[in-house]
């Protein structure tokens, strides 16, 4: 299995969470989520996208630990690879 990079984690991830509310452009690595305005239930979204596209699964406790969009994205890369 090849190795999953931040370069194609980061994209899937962005672009699913503009699908739950946010404006694309106010998503950066940094942005929190409650600044982003992203509750449990977005974040649950948000894992399916992940589990199906890179077979990672974000348990209950890794998101109540993942404060920012970048934590999240390195946890699936560290994950994945």
């Amino acid at each position: 299995m090849s190795t999953v990079t931040t370069e194609q984690v980061q994209p899937v991830v962005y672009d699913a969470l503009a699908e739950l509310g946010p404006a694309r452009e106010d998503i950066t690595d940094d942005a929190t989520w409650e600044e982003l305005d992203i509750d449990s239930l977005d974040l649950a979204e948000l894992s399916q996208v992940v589990e199906e596209k890179f077979g990672v699964r974000l348990k209950g406790d890794d998101v109540a630990q993942i404060k920012t969009v970048g934590e999240a994205v390195e946890l699936i890369v560290s994950r994945a690879g």
